[in-house]
């Protein structure tokens, strides 16, 4: 799976940036269905938990994935193509 992503140009730093973004928009979504008319404080704090819970996931196959291209080499650091005196590490 996790190559199957990296293969569709999925980074991890994508991944761990939908977990922060689905933080936040847990919290959107529990204020605008807890302060609309329609909605009941439970159905508010079911949208916000539901919401909330898709964070640790996507955390989780972030960090799975930097594993992965850490494997292939293809981790993003920029300093592993420095020479080493300037702090790469060729």
């Amino acid at each position: 799976m996790l190559r199957t992503l990296s293969n569709l140009g999925l980074k991890s730093d994508y991944l761990y940036a939908a977990g922060l973004a689905s933080v936040g928009l847990s919290y959107v979504s529990w204020a605008i269905s807890r302060f609309s008319s329609d909605d009941s404080k439970a159905q508010s704090d079911r949208w916000g938990l539901f919401i909330g819970e898709w964070a640790p996931t996507f955390i989780a196959l972030g960090t799975a994935l930097k594993l992965q291209e850490q494997e292939d080499g293809r981790d993003g650091d920029a300093r592993r193509d420095l020479p080493s005196n300037l702090g790469g590490n060729s």
